[in-house]
């Protein structure tokens, strides 16, 4: 067996044991959500849901177009109150990145929607990066609270 293989199954082998441990002994069954210990420990198990809402006012249309360095995830107009949403499973030897550009009259941003990295799975609730444009910038959904993360740049690219 190639030591690539022994690698991997030892990897597989601490992963079990660390989800055993972290099993509810009373109850034999897993915390149920988004904060689960197990996902803390290993956010590549999850399916990632990344949402982009039009949270402008007066009826503004948002322009959005999402990408990866894989996948185009073309270019879509929200309508007030609406939003453009995909899942996905990070890459299991890591390095996923998912940017959007968003315009709207005459202001637009670019931003990382989705990186690898903990502080940012915490900031998404291990699970749920829920992005908000409102009129005054981008929002990232932390908990309950919107959290104001990139402002709106003059002009459009």
């Amino acid at each position: 067996m190639s030591y690539f293989c022994k690698n991997v199954i030892f990897f597989i082998l601490v992963q079990a044991i660390a989800i055993t441990l972290l099993i509810d002994s009373s109850s034999c069954e897993f915390n149920k959500g988004h904060h689960d210990d197990i996902n803390k420990l290993s956010p590549w198990l999850i399916t990632w849901h990344v949402h982009v809402v039009n949270g402008l006012s007066n009826g503004r249309i948002l322009l959005v177009h999402c990408k990866s360095k894989d996948d185009d995830l073309g270019i879509h107009n929200l309508t007030a109150d609406t939003e453009f949403t995909w899942k996905f499973k990070p890459n299991f030897f890591g390095g996923m990145l998912f940017w959007c550009y968003m315009a709207h009259s005459n202001f637009h941003a670019a931003f990382d929607a989705f990186r690898e990295n903990d502080d940012f799975f915490q900031e998404c609730n291990y699970g749920d990066c829920i992005w908000t444009a409102k009129d005054d910038g981008i929002y990232l959904r932390n908990g309950k609270f919107d959290k104001l993360t990139y402002g709106w740049e003059q002009g459009r690219l």
